[in-house]
């Protein structure tokens, strides 16, 4: 009868306590199935992928693993509000980066049109001008 990759993870897990690194995790697994270099770089993504969404491991951070049934709730529980709150206040940060540059280039936009609107009041005035000297001439 063979064994699935996450039962020799999970036995190699219960033999040492205390976290083992993913790697060492990996070399062992490969070894005791009797894969091929070839057929571990092959199945490596799929079985890591399975055994982060298994419920019998968690990580303990820096890739390091261990059986969730040897920790209590409060060294594996992440709080959701400390994740949240990192999340809003980096996108809060970022909106505010992205509507200071919006409005920079509205408000360098309406700098322009003054400035086209200035330009465009001379140039009446000087054609008003032009036209009372073109009536002197008449």
């Amino acid at each position: 009868m063979s064994v699935s990759l996450l039962e020799l993870a999970e036995k190699y897990l219960e033999e040492h306590p205390g976290g083992v690194v993913f790697s060492d995790l990996w070399e062992y697994i490969t070894k005791e199935a009797g894969l091929t270099e070839e057929e571990a770089r092959t199945k490596i993504a799929r079985f890591y992928t399975n055994f982060m969404l298994d419920g019998r491991f968690v990580t303990l951070g820096e890739n390091i693993w261990e059986l969730r049934s040897r920790l209590t709730f409060d060294k594996v529980h992440i709080d959701m509000k400390d994740v949240y709150n990192d999340v809003e206040t980096n996108d809060d940060d970022e909106e505010e980066s992205e509507e200071k540059e919006y409005n920079e280039a509205f408000i360098d936009k309406e700098s322009s049109d003054d400035e086209d609107a200035e330009m465009s009041e001379d140039e009446d005035e000087l054609d008003k001008e032009s036209g009372e000297n073109e009536e002197d001439y008449n």
